[in-house]
């Protein structure tokens, strides 16, 4: 088997590596954006990441998947250990794996080429090469390269690829020394997988999307059965039977979403239908991180471009199975796709539109074409030349595109332009006139918009936040805000906009604001909708605790302090209650909560604990210790003449 490169494919593959670094060098220079924050700012808890107790607190702390996708959190100690920090050490390194993700794209590439053994070598190739510069040149990648907390969905990519390249490799020695070949491919699934599903849970998928790889390859090389049916059949198996354990057709099994799994099932339609047309047809610019606005399906003829998004992926799932025999690639790219898909856009609640989801599922889409163009290359002379200004195009927009991510308040008023469906983009633009010191077009506007999207409870809270940031909120407005969230969609955004309200509230020293704002709790609280989401039921007892302070009332604040530990059971939370209370000037009700943390961190499983129990207990010694003695200074001060 030949295994020396030719010089001319290696040359253009140095030139499309070069290529793509260098369109990405605009980008490099953007800040961090929306879901860098609460993923990267733990890095600074505790004066930053020094040592192995405070290694173990960030990247074990995960809250973004089921793993907490440690792998990915330790990434990021690469580029620095505490926060805040500077965006583009974490950029080049994304761009770095960008660009192994393409080099083992190649390599698999090459490699799938060898088994399936229908070209020469010289061909496969150029057809490896081609297909890992359409993947890597592609705009649509920029947003997973240049959004920094995305390298979740990168390093899933990198180990994904790294098991199928490995895989693809030791299935060509099968013959030859089969017991080597076997642990290899063991260990390209089994370490692959692993490695991928704590980068992120998609990684799961590589066991079967190797299965497809094999379903697409000749009959009589491949592994025994036995082999395949535990490695490859077994896992993919065991993700089918997860995946329909979230099988709920209730008219609201997530309350904290504005579709059921239904309404889902109907809108990924459309959209994996609107990625594909966006992977083949690119354009520079889209609605960015936006999506909120997508327009939900109803039903399969509500839009009606449902029923043929519907229609046209099962004309081509169908085509993926009929075409294997004649076309195995086209079969392949397909079949991939879809399955690389399976957990992001089928039937668990996840939000419905996200560009990075295609990052993985993108890696084959494009092996036909350059298969077909390296192919037919000497009966159309023309190809060749076809090839280089496709790459030269999508090359041109990747520029464009990273250029655009290198200033992320341009960015974000494209994006809030874009998508003005969108009450979080909505949001956004309101922040930004408020920002600007353009107040009463941020009120005009937010109020149109407010009663334009009149089921968003984002825009409501948003309002009367700026109504009371400007300190021209009357109780009515209180009043007419906490009547239109009772009726109005959850929203996670729209809770932490109430939290806001409160921290302004408090900062505004008004009395009034803070009645007006325990009876906004209140109505929210009477709402069956809020009482479902355990973000509100802890937070709203936190927060009636910090408006009761700020009123004087120190018994109630008491009160809901000591109900909002009970609710919430997390020691650093118990903590900052007590510091509170203490801050404010009552040492003996700090003292009391102080207690109750003591109980709180005694219960709390030590592997969720932020810090080892010991420096949790010296610090519970240090405030047992402050308060007491500010006890003692207030009895003394009582007691004197």
């Amino acid at each position: 088997m030949v295994t020396d490169w030719n010089t001319k494919p290696v040359c253009f593959l140095i030139l499309i590596l070069c290529l793509a670094v260098f369109i990405y060098l605009p980008g490099l220079e953007g800040g961090f954006l929306f879901d860098d924050y609460p993923n990267l700012n733990a890095m600074g808890d505790f004066g930053g990441v020094t040592n192995w107790e405070t290694f173990q607190a960030f990247v074990f702390s995960g809250w973004s998947g089921p793993t907490g996708r440690p792998l990915s959190l330790a990434s990021f100690l690469l580029n620095d250990n505490t926060w805040p920090s500077y965006a583009p050490w974490f950029k080049q390194t994304n761009l770095l794996i960008h660009v192994l993700c393409g080099l083992l794209l190649c390599w698999a590439t090459l490699l799938l080429m060898r088994n399936l053994k229908s070209v020469s070598e010289n061909q496969a190739q150029w057809i490896a090469v081609l297909t890992c510069a359409l993947w890597m040149l592609h705009p649509y990648m920029v947003s997973t390269t240049l959004y920094v907390v995305q390298r979740m969905a990168q390093l899933a990519t990198l180990f994904c690829l790294a098991g199928i390249a490995l895989y693809l490799y030791a299935r060509l020695q099968l013959a030859k020394t089969p017991k080597r070949s076997y642990i290899w491919m063991s260990l390209a699934v089994g370490a692959g997988t692993l490695l991928a599903t704590f980068s992120k849970e998609n990684g799961a998928l590589l066991p079967l999307l190797i299965l497809i790889i094999e379903f697409c390859l000749p009959r009589n090389s491949k592994p025994v059965w036995q082999w395949r049916a535990l490695f490859l059949w077994l896992p993919s198996v065991a993700i089918a039977i997860l995946l329909a354990r979230y099988i709920n057709f209730a008219d609201n099994p997530w309350p904290n979403r504005n579709f059921n799994q239904i309404e889902r099932l109907l809108t990924e339609a459309r959209i994996v239908c609107e990625y594909l047309l966006h992977l083949f047809v690119p354009r520079i610019e889209g609605n960015g991180l936006y999506q909120d606005g997508y327009v939900i399906s109803k039903g399969l003829f509500e839009p009606i471009s449902t029923f043929f998004a519907a229609l046209f992926l099962f004309v081509l799932f169908i085509s993926a199975f009929l075409l294997r025999k004649k076309a195995p690639l086209i079969s392949l790219s397909i079949l991939f796709f879809f399955a690389a898909h399976l957990i992001e856009s089928t039937v668990i609640g996840l939000e419905l539109y996200f560009e990075h989801r295609n990052h993985l599922a993108a890696l084959f889409l494009f092996l036909p074409l350059a298969y077909y163009c390296v192919v037919y290359a000497e009966r159309v002379r023309l190809l060749p030349v076809v090839a280089v200004v496709i790459l030269g195009v999508l090359a041109s927009m990747t520029w464009l595109r990273a250029s655009l991510w290198s200033n992320n308040d341009k960015l974000e008023l494209y994006w809030m332009q874009s998508a003005t469906d969108s009450p979080r983009a909505i949001n956004s633009m309101a922040a930004y006139y408020m920002t600007n010191g353009q107040y009463d077009k941020a009120n005009e506007y937010l109020l149109v918009e407010s009663e334009r999207l009149s089921q968003s409870s984002l825009l409501t809270a948003r309002l009367l936040l700026q109504k009371v940031y400007l300190g021209v909120a009357s109780e009515q407005d209180f009043i007419q805000a906490g009547e239109r969230l009772k009726a109005q969609q959850f929203d996670a955004q729209s809770v932490k906009g109430v939290r806001t309200i409160v921290e302004k509230v408090i900062e505004s020293n008004s009395p009034e604001y803070a009645d007006y704002t325990l009876n906004l709790l209140d109505s929210m609280d009477s709402s069956p909708v809020y009482n479902q989401f355990p973000l509100f039921v802890r937070l709203v007892a936190y927060l009636r605790a910090q408006l009761y302070l700020r009123l004087g009332e120190v018994a109630q604040s008491y009160e809901h302090y000591n109900l909002a530990m009970n609710r919430y059971q997390e020691t650093d939370a118990a903590l900052a209650m007590v510091a509170e209370m203490g801050s404010a000037g009552y040492p003996e009700e700090a003292l009391a909560l102080l207690e109750q943390a003591t109980q709180v961190l005694a219960q709390q499983d030590s592997r969720k604990l932020k810090r080892s129990r010991m420096s949790y207990e010296q610090d519970i010694a240090y405030l047992e210790s402050a308060f007491k003695a500010a006890i003692k200074t207030q009895n003394t001060a009582t007691e004197a003449p």
